[in-house]
Parts: C-alpha cells; structure tokens; sequence
C-alpha cells in the first residue's frame, strides 16, 4: 500500500486546523487507498501542547490513517539517533541546524522529510496552523485529492488527468515531483498594513525582494502582487494544470513534494526567515520536473500574537531577514535556472553537489548590498513612525549581527545539502514502530 505523510508542523495553538488536518487525511485513505501518517510535529509550549494532545487523542479512528504527534523532545530523540547513525563528523552542529532553538520554517519542514523516510513514505504534504480549507456545497475541498492523484506518476500518464497540460514534450517521460496550489484571504506576509499606511513606502520595501535587472513595469507587477496568492475568489470548480510549475503560483502550506526531490536537496535551515522554506520550489522548476497546479487554495489568516507588540517585533525581524537573504537566494536561483536539466544526473536525481556549490558562492557575495538593504528598510520605518520606528531601532542595534547571519545561515546550509544524503539514508534505515504513535 502507498504511503504518504501529511505533516502539520506548528508552533502555535491550532486544534480546529488539527482536526481539519484530520479530516484531508481520512478523505486520502478513503479515496486513494493509501495509509496516509498525519504527522505533527509541535514545538508549543507545555499548555497549548497538552491541548493538542487531547485533540489528538479524541480525533475519531479511521482506517489507513495513522496519527504521529511528536512534541519536540521526542523529534530531538529520533534526530539524535538518525544523525549518529550517519556517521557525521559533526553532529551537534547538524542537530541544531535539524532543531534549532529559534524559528526556522525550512528546518520543522527538514524534520518533516526525515520522518517521512523513516515512515516508509514516497511524499510529503504540508499544511501550515494558520490557515483552513475553502468549502463548496458545504464540503470541504482538499488539496490532497490532487495530490495523490498525480504525485510520482509519469507526467504522460497525468496528462490525461488534468484539465490542461502546458508541459514541455520533453519533460512527458518524468514523473510528477511536486503539486501545489496558492491561498486565498490575507496576504501571505503581514504588510498590508505598510501599503495601507503609505504605498510609496510599501514599494521601497516590498521592491528589494524583487531580483536586480527587471525593467521597470515587470518590477512594479511582481511588487503588486507579491504576497497576494490567488486573491480573494472562491472555489467553483477545479482547474489543473500540468506543468513546470512557477514558485510564485504556490505556497508552502499547500504544496506536496515527492521523495526524490527531497531525498536529494533539504531546505535553508536559516532561523527568523520567512520564505526560507521556498527553496526547493525553486529547484523543481529550474531542473525543468513536472508539476501539477491546482486551484484548491488554502483560505490563509493572520493570528492574533502576530498583532501583539512582542509578535509584531519578532515578525519584522523575520521580514527583514528574508529581505537580506534575497540576494544570496537569488544569487543561487540565477545559478539553478542558468543549469537547468543539467541539475539532474544521468538517472533524473537532482546533483546536490551542484546545489551546495552555488550556495557556498553565494556566500561571497559583497556584504554593503545589505547594508544598503538595511538602510531602505530603516528609512521607510522610520517614515511611517509609531512600532515600525520601534522595529527600525531594534534592527539597527542589530545591524552587522544580521548581515552577518545570514551569510553564515547560507553557509550552513551547504553544510547541510552535504550532509543530508547520509542523513535521510539513516532515517530510512532507522524506522519508526508502535511507539512513535500518538
């Protein structure tokens, strides 16, 4: 039987999300006759832990679904075990990039990788806690009916499937590696506010997250609708489309990624980046493998901590560190897209090698580029006053510290992508049994 893991990391309370989270995957197991491990991997806090756990335990039992809920003591067991298995020279250092003491949105999704390998699965599907499913007709509509039913199959065979194929010809005899779809509702990083408070400024800010060289009405495009999804319409009816799928048509709590793609390249584990967990959506199209685009998109909201003046401090920092990885990221992406299939071997495996060389060049990069990233991001706050000056202050007092974090986060994730063959080898080796279910 086919198995899959559906993964639910969370660091925040969300048993409605959980209980939705559920419901997609019974509706795998009942539909596609897989056994689908509803995976969550919780780094709450003890309270909201001990909410999710019975959540977890009074959600209904449903054949060929299995329910792992991993708090993060037993995500350190397992990794410490899988990373000496390895063999790795340096193990504590691998470990903390696996689980770092800060956020990082790429790392809780490495996690999720490495336990699917250990669960015997051939794909992984992420949900995010701050998001939901649109309805038609009173149902819920499920991202994951697409996904199994065209992830690592010949793309010729889809062909067939879908509502429209935009396919290279060439690429037909390749299986599907990943299929996603957008959200709708609010933006997918909180800055609506700075377009409500002054759109000059929204576009200063916004525009350093556009790549170097774009003529100018291309550039203002990307920057209105950066962050936007799919807008506000609601579900009627499905449209899927084979392709190299763009990875500004898709987020990443709705996307599904096969283990060949995975297997091969982990994601940045870069800590307080938003957008560091996009990388391998990159890879996908770059190496020119097959896709799926669907249009059942994730309704995504913004909670209420974020609002809060401790949040709202800690996601501007997030926010100004995906700003100042850009160019390192797109440094890497230039290098990706200018390879092209030749980031595949002789079997169509990605070459990690490939992938860690380009971002240890990127490393080299000149540091006064952010800098002057710095320097746009604290005039603008400080333009539109109140907490963002606050947040201006705080980023300045933390001014090197950052430029030079992300330099070595990018640094450390080549060490990574280095280690990461020997990593996901012993997870397969190493399994998981009875003990490991919630």
């Amino acid at each position: 039987m086919r198995r899959v893991c559906l993964t639910l990391p969370t660091h925040r309370a969300c048993p409605e999300t959980i209980r939705a989270v559920a419901a997609e995957a019974a509706h795998g197991a009942r539909h596609f006759r897989a056994e689908v491990h509803l995976l969550i991997l919780d780094s709450s806090d003890a309270p909201v832990l001990a909410e999710h756990r019975r959540t977890v335990a009074a959600l209904p039992p449903v054949p060929g679904v299995v329910v792992h809920h991993l708090d993060e003591a037993a995500q350190r067991t397992f990794l410490s075990e899988v990373i000496s298995r390895s063999g790795s020279a340096e193990p504590e250092r691998l470990l903390g990039l696996m689980l770092p003491s800060r956020v990082s949105y790429g790392a809780c999704t490495n996690r999720a990788f490495l336990f699917a390998e250990a669960l015997g699965c051939t794909s992984v599907h992420r949900r995010d806690s701050d998001s939901r499913y649109q309805h038609l007709d009173g149902e819920p509509v499920f991202p994951l009916h697409h996904e199994l039913t065209a992830l690592g199959r010949p793309a010729a065979e889809v062909a067939g499937l879908v509502t429209r194929s935009r396919l290279d010809p060439a690429c037909a005899h390749r299986p599907v590696a990943l299929v996603g779809g957008s959200f709708v509702g609010e933006m997918s990083v909180d800055v609506a506010e700075i377009r409500r408070l002054d759109p000059l400024v929204y576009e200063d800010v916004i525009g350093l997250s556009v790549p170097e060289g774009y003529p100018e009405i291309w550039r203002a495009n990307l920057i209105a609708e950066a962050f936007r999804g799919a807008g506000t319409a609601a579900f009627t009816g499905d449209l899927t489309t084979l392709t190299t799928v763009s990875p500004t048509r898709v987020d990443m709590c709705n996307i599904a990624l096969a283990r060949e793609v995975y297997g091969r390249v982990p994601l940045p584990p870069a800590t307080d980046t938003i957008g560091s967990d996009y990388f391998l959506l990159h890879l996908v199209h770059d190496a020119r493998l097959p896709g799926v685009l669907h249009n059942r998109h994730i309704v995504n909201f913004h909670t209420g901590e974020r609002r809060s003046d401790r949040g709202f401090l800690a996601y501007q920092l997030r926010f100004a560190k995906f700003l100042l990885s850009t160019p390192h990221l797109h440094s890497v992406y230039a290098g990706t897209s200018a390879a092209g299939a030749s980031l595949l071997d002789t079997g169509g495996a990605l070459r990690a090698s490939v992938v860690a060389g380009l971002v240890r060049e990127s490393t080299r990069l000149d540091p006064v580029e952010n800098a002057e990233r710095l320097d746009v991001v604290d005039r603008s706050y400080r333009k539109l006053g109140g907490r963002y000056a606050e947040a201006a202050d705080f980023l300045a007092a933390h001014r090197e510290r950052l430029v030079d974090e992300v330099r070595e986060d990018m640094a450390e994730f080549a060490v990574l992508i280095d280690a990461w063959a020997a990593v996901v080898r012993a997870s397969a080796d190493h399994g998981m049994s009875s003990k490991d279910v919630a």
